[in-house]
Order: C-alpha cells, then sequence, then structure tokens
C-alpha cells in the first residue's frame, strides 16, 4: 500500500468477493430502503468472463422487493488486526427461473441457516469499487482484554 486507502483494481474485486461469503444486500420494498446480511457466492463464467453475485432466499421481502425494483447495492468487508478492505457492488437483481437456477449447484453456495430457501437470486453487477485500508485504531489500548 502506498498511503493508508488503496484502491483495488476490478480483478482484485471479483478475488476478494469469491473468498468471502457473507455480505450485506441493500434493497428497495415500497418507500425503504432496507439492508439484510446473505450469504453469497460469486458465478463466473469463464467462456464469457462474466461475473455475477449469487445468493438463495426464502419467500419473503427480500424476494418481493427483488421482483417489484431490481435496483441494489452489495457490500462485503474484512477487518483484520491492522487492516480492512470493502467491496461494494451495484446492480440489478433477478430471480433466476427453473433452467437458470442449476448455476447455485456449481459454486459454494448453501444455506447457513436451516431453513427453506428454493429461490436463486442473481445481481448482475453494473458497477464495483473497493478499497483496502491500513488501521491505526489508537484507542485499542482502552479495550479490556
Amino acid at each position: 500500500m502506498d498511503g493508508p486507502i488503496t484502491p483495488m483494481s476490478t480483478e482484485e474485486c471479483w478475488e476478494f468477493l469469491a473468498a468471502q461469503e457473507l455480505g450485506r444486500l441493500a434493497y428497495h420494498l415500497l418507500q425503504e430502503v432496507h439492508i439484510v446480511p446473505v450469504n453469497y457466492a460469486v458465478d463466473h463464467d469463464p467462456a464469457t468472463d462474466r461475473h455475477s453475485l449469487l445468493f438463495r432466499t426464502a419467500e419473503g421481502s427480500k424476494m418481493i422487493g427483488v421482483i417489484m425494483n431490481g435496483d441494489v447495492a452489495f457490500e462485503a468487508d474484512e477487518l483484520e488486526e491492522d487492516r480492512a478492505a470493502s467491496v461494494i457492488v451495484r446492480g440489478r437483481a433477478r430471480v433466476l427461473d427453473e433452467h437458470e437456477e442449476h448455476r447455485a449447484e456449481d459454486v459454494r453456495l448453501r444455506p447457513w441457516v436451516s431453513t427453506l430457501k428454493y429461490n436463486v437470486v442473481e445481481i448482475d453487477v453494473t458497477e464495483i469499487s473497493g478499497r483496502r485500508f491500513e488501521l491505526s485504531r489508537p484507542w485499542r489500548h482502552m479495550i479490556p482484554e
């Protein structure tokens, strides 16, 4: 790193997202913006070099929100002792039909909570950005061990 904040290339952003499993989905539902944690996986088609994000969901507010307004944002991050990283994507989410949802079987995507989640949602990424941070956190000495 050349400074305390370093931008990540598009390739670094996708590598980072592929290494993570948990992120936050921001979506619209009626007049409100909601944000929820979701476990996800990166789907990459080497033939077209196309990347997207996949997650599973049950019937409910996420599903309704995606159907009513597919504009979403998604963020994944990582915090270590003296460094952090964050990647944010914006895109269009859609529920995959029965002919496409098999793609979720080819990636590292299984429900973390033992609830039934039959619906597979894809985020077609239109914008991606990421940054790495060197942290100083001078107050760390004040946290009891």
